[in-house]
C-alpha cells in the first residue's frame, strides 16, 4: 500500500508541474509579450490597444448621452509615489496603495475617467443619472468599458476605484517590472470589442 501512495504522490508531483510548465509557457508566451530586460523603458504614453479602447469608450458613452473625461492615463513613477504619499507622508486622504511601479498606469496599460454633468461640471458621484434613463451614468460607462476587454476597479474586492479602467493583458505588476510589456497587435489576448 505504501508502494502504490509513493507511486500515486509522484505522479501527482509530475502532474502539478506539467500544469506548471504549461501555464507559464501561455502567460509568458513570446507571441504575446515582448522582454525589454530589467532596465526595460517605462511607458511615457497609453498602449496602442489601451488608447483605441478608450477613445471607443468616449464615444460609445457619448452616444448613450454620457460625458465622459479621462482624468489620468500614463503615470510617472514620481507622481504615482506622491499619490501613494498622499494621506501616508503628505496631506490629503489615501487615494491609492500601489508605489511607484506597482501600477498598470506607469505601464500605460490604465485610466482614471470621471464623468461630465449637465452643467459642464466634472464630477465624481457614482449614483448620478445624467441621461436620465433610470440608470448611474458611472456604471453605464463601467458595463461599456467591461465590454470592450477593460477590468473595472469598482469590482475589486479589497479597494474599490471607480474611477480605474486597466488592460494587463495577462501581465501582473511584477513580470512589468522584470521588463514584460504587452505587444501592440495582441487582441487575441483581450479579443475585440463586443
Amino acid at each position: 500500500m505504501k508502494r502504490f501512495f509513493n507511486i500515486l504522490l509522484s505522479w501527482f508531483i509530475i502532474a502539478f508541474l506539467l500544469i506548471g510548465l504549461f501555464y507559464l509557457y501561455n502567460v509568458l508566451n513570446p507571441k504575446h509579450y515582448l522582454y525589454l530586460g530589467e532596465d526595460a523603458p517605462i511607458s511615457t504614453e497609453l498602449h496602442p490597444i489601451v488608447e483605441e479602447r478608450k477613445n471607443i469608450l468616449i464615444s460609445e458613452a457619448r452616444h448613450i448621452g454620457i460625458e465622459v473625461i479621462i482624468t489620468e492615463e500614463v503615470r510617472t513613477m514620481e507622481r504615482q509615489q506622491a499619490l501613494y504619499d498622499q494621506g501616508r507622508t503628505s496631506d490629503g486622504s489615501i487615494v491609492t496603495y500601489a508605489e511607484a511601479g506597482e501600477s498598470y498606469h506607469n505601464y500605460g496599460l490604465a485610466i482614471d475617467y470621471a464623468l461630465e454633468n449637465n452643467h459642464g461640471e466634472l464630477i465624481w458621484n457614482i449614483e448620478y443619472d445624467g441621461n436620465n434613463n433610470g440608470k448611474a451614468d458611472w456604471f453605464e460607462v463601467a458595463d461599456i468599458a467591461k465590454q470592450l476587454g477593460f477590468t473595472w476597479g469598482g469590482d475589486w474586492t479589497h479597494f474599490k476605484d471607480y474611477s480605474h479602467l486597466e488592460m494587463t493583458f495577462g501581465l501582473s505588476i511584477e513580470q512589468l517590472k522584470q521588463g514584460y510589456r504587452p505587444k501592440e497587435e495582441i487582441k487575441d489576448v483581450i479579443g475585440e470589442p463586443k
